[in-house]
């Protein structure tokens, strides 16, 4: 009994110790518990603090900034739109260096393959409608008593004779180019045969526009057999013939045609297209200039009008509406053309300007440039075919110039009217001067 007395003694002693173990817990937890209150009200009295302070210093801001919430808005608006410009401007130039990676190279090949096999002379000529007169003697025969053989003349072919102070020359004016063909040969026939009255004038008109005619309609058999194109209207045929006399910038308009014909098809035959169609079509692509003298209009949709009226089939008169980009139904055959088009009007030595449509390309392009923002100067170079551009480094970062040269490049196409391409050159630098004295 003693013994179980002293266990049951030693038990109720290591519970009283346990209990106090727990009291001084429970006490222990109180106090963290009060703590953990205090800094809970604490920091949402810091909280409170921190939200006053940032109303008060956004009220501060706009007071000094003096600008309301909207125009804050506003403001944070238009930075965020600065921003997607940029990202904008990054996401085209790598899309675009993705598509030249392979696109370009391809298309250099089959350019310049087509050219290489073409090979053909330069087609510039020189188209001046005078008349040598050998003495002043001659040149008053011409104008005969009163004027009546100059008048004579005049009537019977249809265009204005000059006759002015520049010795040994007679100038021959009109719209229609085989009419100034046929005045110039018939002066010229007249002056060699020295009898200058109005009935010799009218027959030896009348002769030379007979002989005039025939060539144009040999002309025109001859160029579709060069081109081997078959099957053309007799009336679409003579109209070829008529584009013998025909320039463009001073090139010659047949010419301009058959070689726009073989270059079509050697760019058609590398797609894999029909090449004999686009033969076809780049030959008659500027059927239209040869009336556009005579019809109102622009000369793709004189052309078209032509060809749908003499029977050819609908490729060829959408690339006869298209190849100036005029038209709504473009094709492959519309591309093709319009490229050759291209290549056969700006190689160098194809055709001339005058100086002051020379001059007025040349300021629209500086002019088109300048319009744009942080752009500092605008250099028209290299005869129009590039135009540098030197923008201000602090408003146009790298990431924006791609973006600025392809958005003046669109703007370019869209208000000019040129032949080939223009080359846009953004140069952005930053350069930092200092002296050391």
């Amino acid at each position: 009994m003693r013994e179980e007395e002293r266990r049951l003694a030693k038990r109720d002693d290591l519970v009283d110790q346990k209990m106090e173990t727990i009291a001084t817990k429970e006490h222990a937890v109180e106090v963290a518990e009060r703590g953990i209150a205090e800094k809970e009200r604490a920091l949402a009295a810091k909280d409170q603090e921190l939200t006053d302070a940032i109303a008060k210093q956004t009220e501060e801001l706009l007071r000094v900034a003096r600008l309301s919430m909207e125009e804050a808005r506003a403001t944070l608006l238009e930075t965020i739109a600065k921003d997607v410009e940029i990202d904008a401007g990054q996401l085209i130039e790598r899309k675009v260096n993705e598509a030249k990676e392979t696109a370009e190279q391809e298309a250099r090949e089959i350019v310049g393959t087509a050219i290489q096999r073409y090979a053909a002379e330069h087609t510039c000529d020189s188209t001046v409608s005078t008349v040598d007169i050998p003495s002043d003697d001659m040149k008053g025969r011409v104008i005969g008593r009163e004027g009546r053989n100059i008048r004579a003349f005049e009537k019977a072919t249809g265009v204005d004779v000059i006759v002015d102070d520049t010795p040994g020359v007679v100038v021959v004016s009109a719209f229609d180019p085989v009419r100034r063909e046929v005045a110039r040969r018939s002066l010229e026939r007249l002056i060699q045969d020295g009898r200058i009255h109005p009935a010799r004038i009218e027959e030896v008109a009348a002769e030379t526009e007979k002989e005039v005619n025939q060539q144009i309609i040999q002309a025109g058999k001859k160029v579709c057999v060069e081109a081997n194109v078959r099957g053309l209207h007799g009336k679409l045929s003579q109209l070829l013939g008529r584009l013998q006399f025909r320039t463009s910038f001073g090139q010659n308009v047949l010419r301009h045609s058959v070689e726009v014909a073989f270059l079509s098809q050697m760019i058609a035959d590398d797609l894999g297209l029909d090449g004999e169609m686009a033969r076809r079509a780049g030959l008659l692509h500027d059927i239209g200039k040869a009336v556009d003298h005579e019809v109102e209009g622009g000369h793709p949709q004189i052309g078209g009008d032509l060809l749908k009226r003499y029977g050819e089939n609908s490729v060829i008169i959408n690339v006869a509406v298209g190849h100036h980009g005029e038209g709504d139904n473009h094709d492959l055959y519309t591309a093709i053309v319009s490229a050759a088009d291209a290549i056969s009007a700006s190689r160098p030595g194809a055709r001339r300007e005058t100086l002051d449509r020379y001059i007025k390309r040349l300021e629209k392009l500086e002019e088109i440039a300048s319009d744009f923002e942080g752009v500092k100067q605008a250099y028209a170079i290299q005869a129009g075919r590039e135009v540098r551009v030197i923008v201000d480094a602090g408003s146009v970062d790298d990431r924006l110039a791609t973006k600025a040269a392809r958005d003046i490049a669109k703007k370019i196409e869209e208000e000019m009217t040129y032949p080939g391409e223009i080359k846009v050159t953004l140069i952005r630098e930053t350069r930092c001067v200092e002296y050391a004295r």
